[in-house]
């Protein structure tokens, strides 16, 4: 199927397809994305890769939250899966460049 050139030059291709990956998996560790939940009274920062750096919450919020800390628990949690959902977004849409164009299937091969 393949000759001797033609098979060293997609495992040369395939190797740097890699390379490119970890580079952009390695950016996307620090790529930051911002959760908010309560229209911004919680908000989280967190990374890509889920590691949670910062979060906020209004100060008016916390002099609520002594009547209901149930609320506060909720809207930190609702914060919280909001970044993740957007560090998913940004690292499919990251990650899709490199699948792109590839036959079904074959995008798990570099995974």
């Amino acid at each position: 199927m393949f000759g001797k050139a033609g098979l060293g030059g997609l495992m040369q291709q395939a190797q740097k397809m890699q390379e490119n990956m970890k580079k952009a998996q390695a950016e996307l560790a620090q790529t930051e994305v911002e959760g908010q939940a309560g229209n911004g009274l919680v908000k989280v920062t967190a990374t890509c890769s889920h590691v949670v750096r910062k979060i906020s919450i209004s100060p008016d919020l916390i002099s609520e939250a002594a009547d209901d800390p149930e609320m506060l628990e909720d809207l930190i949690l609702a914060a919280i899966n909001d970044a993740h959902e957007k560090g998913e977004a940004a690292t499919s849409a990251k990650m899709a460049q490199f699948t792109q164009g590839l036959p079904a299937g074959m995008g798990d091969f570099f995974k």
